[in-house]
């Protein structure tokens, strides 16, 4: 899988749940809502304050591996 920032948090969280606490550690505590499993990446670091683009790399270093 290749994350993006258009890459929905619920699909990367089926994909492997491992990746948890990437979103876990932005402030993203939520992760069980529909609603923040059905926003984008982008969307959530908006909201959070957080860099899309180094999640982006965070997420897809990890789940390369």
């Amino acid at each position: 899988m290749t994350v993006t920032k258009d890459t929905i948090i619920g699909d990367v969280l089926d994909f492997n749940a491992d990746a948890a606490p990437f979103f876990l550690d932005m402030g993203m505590h939520c992760l069980g809502c529909p609603a923040s499993r059905g926003e984008s990446i982008g969307e959530a670091c908006q909201v959070h304050g957080v860099d899309a683009d180094e999640l982006v790399k965070k997420l897809n270093d990890f789940l390369s591996k």
